[in-house]
């Protein structure tokens, strides 16, 4: 089946669920979408209306997990409280996959943004410990995003490598977000499709796709507040001839449009991945 995460059974164009959107996706007919994905900070004990309309959706989609506040690369000590929080909300809502950024986001606080973290040998060695003390807690693989950045800090190996290191040495999994790649790869002068064949996609769990903000011909802002763009498209296609056709979520922050614009950007994502179901099929026949 197009689009199927065989480890973890949720599959197709999902959505990241906005409270904006609580509304609109509640009055969604059923097979629109196939799953959503949350930041678990934003919904972890909550309760009321807002409760209520999560386990309404909770009830109609496989949820998965993309944090914002882990800091996996920070030097602070890890937030055990909040990765004990996620495993409980994991269980309780049955979420296959839990996902966080390569980056860090704190130093004994909440910077509230993601930076990116020093490609040397030493932080790979960091970072995957602190992975694997997440994946103890929540008894399984996370999944790491590889993020858009806009200043390189110190860098003793390139970003695919670096990416490789972590991953292999805490044994997690690749969130591979095709809008980030295309974003770094203007911002940093380089070859997205190369880029691409540099990752290692054998541990691609899931697929992120996003608009971004042209701040200037030689700078794109990963914004999620507008639509996506044909060359993110295509990237996405060729993201799907590497390491087939996984599922896909699209990502919009703001900037939020009718329900029935969203839904094309999520029929566009089957179609692409109906598209290379077909020509695998015909390649192996």
């Amino acid at each position: 089946m197009s689009g199927t995460d065989q480890k973890t059974g949720f599959q197709g164009a999902g959505l990241g669920l906005r409270r904006a959107l609580l509304g609109p996706l509640l009055d969604t007919s059923p097979g629109r979408i196939d799953f959503m994905e949350v930041a678990p900070e934003n919904w972890i004990g909550l309760g009321g209306r807002l409760a209520r309309q999560f386990q309404q959706l909770a009830e109609r989609y496989p949820i998965a997990l993309h944090g914002v506040s882990l800091n996996i690369g920070g030097t602070a000590p890890l937030d055990v409280d909040l990765v004990t929080a996620v495993a409980g909300f994991m269980g309780q809502y049955d979420c296959p996959v839990y996902s966080e950024h390569l980056t860090y986001c704190g130093d004994d606080g909440h910077l509230y943004d993601l930076l990116p973290i020093p490609f040397t040998e030493e932080a790979v060695h960091h970072v995957a410990e602190r992975v694997r003390q997440v994946q103890d807690i929540v008894g399984q693989r996370i999944a790491l995003e590889n993020a858009s950045y806009y200043a390189a800090p110190h860098q003793a190996m390139s970003e695919a490598e670096f990416i490789n290191a972590v991953l292999a040495e805490a044994d997690c999994d690749l969130l591979l977000d095709v809008n980030n790649v295309y974003v770094n790869s203007i911002n940093h002068g380089y070859d997205a499709s190369e880029f691409l064949r540099q990752l290692p996609l054998e541990r691609a769990r899931y697929i992120h796709i996003a608009g971004h903000y042209d701040e200037a011909e030689d700078l794109k802002v990963d914004t999620h507040g507008t639509d996506v763009i044909d060359p993110v498209w295509e990237l996405l296609d060729e993201a799907y001839a590497l390491c087939g056709a996984l599922p896909t979520l699209l990502e919009r922050d703001f900037n939020l449009p009718p329900m029935q614009e969203l839904l094309l950007e999520i029929d566009r994502i089957r179609g692409c991945q109906q598209a290379a179901a077909a020509r695998t099929n015909t390649r192996y026949a």
